[in-house]
């Protein structure tokens, strides 16, 4: 997920702990005048992110502007699956909301860990157009990033290529490629779009017929990338001419004049969500942070300082055009791009990333 990727495959095998970090509060961001009644809490709000450049976005965007209007001092720690699943187990997680992907969200569910949301205490996503698989009873999306296809504008003699077909024909378009490696759920709808499947009938998605398709770029052409920072690495140095990326990862080097480019067409989106763990020691104010944070305006500012796309449709009235054109989650965007099944990615992730290892071996 770009910076808020840590290793996605590894945290659903279950990580070994990141450490713990409390995050200093600094006032960043414009107060929310909402008139909100600010609260005397016993301690501190405890959110679990993964820090970086994401954490630090949310701590502008988020967490500093709900302190201010509530009173609630927000403390930040960054662990893995690993520490997650064991202090909820043992009933005392140290942790009250967690910020994680919406795929480890579903996890979460499977494993009896989080607690089922109570949307009446969500006003925020209620009727805001927020997309229905983002609404789900143990986790509701935060924010959108995507996987796109991204290329060297020198390689091709003034050719582009546009979609996942043009990727996969390395008679028009030659070159090495790259795709995602075994991180997260291997990228078999690049595949099936290459192979003519319409956006709109991937899902559930036919295995065999992705494999043949994947058959057909193997070898030679390509290679395979096992680091949200190695896509633009490989591009960057001309090891590769294509390759799948996440989009925050490459729109600084395009900024800064690098020979790349990036096409929406065919962008695979995922959402990272908030939970709450069972157990928490603040529900109430998890639920007021997690509102806080769906507010349009909210939504918008995070926007503008990480490269991911609002859940709240209505965040864009708050956008310019040049900030929403790099976002998953703008109109036009949505219509070129699908959102991952996480719920088919659950239930069929992890046979289909065997046999993905298996093929990548042969």
């Amino acid at each position: 997920m770009r910076e808020n990727g840590i290793d996605r495959r590894a945290f659903l095998r279950g990580g070994a702990a990141a450490g713990v970090a409390a995050v200093s509060l600094t006032a960043c961001s414009p107060r929310s005048d909402r008139g909100t009644t600010r609260t005397k809490s016993s301690g501190p709000l405890v959110v679990r992110d993964i820090g970086g450049t994401y954490g630090a976005a949310n701590r502008r965007a988020v967490y500093d502007p709900f302190s201010r209007e509530t009173g609630i001092q927000i403390k930040v720690v960054n662990i893995l699956h690993e520490q997650m699943i064991a202090q909820i187990k043992e009933g005392r997680p140290r942790f009250d909301v967690m910020d994680i992907n919406m795929t480890h969200l579903a996890l979460f569910k499977h494993e009896g860990v989080s607690e089922e949301l109570d949307y009446d205490r969500l006003k925020n996503a209620r009727n805001a157009g927020i997309a229905e698989s983002l609404l789900t009873s143990h986790g509701v999306g935060k924010n959108y990033w995507a996987s796109v296809l991204a290329y060297r504008t020198d390689a091709f003699g003034g050719k582009r290529p546009e979609s996942w077909a043009d990727f996969w024909s390395t008679g028009q378009f030659p070159g090495r490629r790259a795709l995602q490696g075994a991180l997260d759920w291997p990228e078999l709808e690049f595949a099936l779009l290459a192979d003519g499947v319409p956006l709109d009938k991937l899902y559930p998605l036919d295995v065999d017929r992705a494999f043949t398709a994947l058959d057909d770029i193997k070898g030679s052409e390509l290679t395979f990338w096992e680091s949200g920072g190695v896509p633009g690495e490989l591009l960057g140095r001309r090891k590769v001419v294509a390759s799948s990326v996440w989009n925050g990862r490459v729109q600084s080097p395009v900024k800064d004049g690098s020979p790349l480019a990036y096409a929406w067409n065919g962008a695979r989106r995922q959402s990272n969500g908030y939970g709450i763990p069972k157990g928490a020691a603040n529900p109430e104010a998890a639920y007021r942070l997690i509102d806080f944070a769906l507010r349009p305006e909210v939504q918008a500012h995070f926007a503008r300082i990480h490269p991911e796309g609002p859940v709240v449709p209505a965040a864009y009235a708050h956008l310019t055009e040049t900030a929403a054109a790099p976002l998953a989650s703008s109109p036009g965007h949505l219509q070129s791009g699908f959102d991952l099944d996480v719920e088919w990615w659950v239930e069929n992730g992890d046979a289909v990333t065997r046999r993905w290892q298996a093929w990548a071996r042969t």
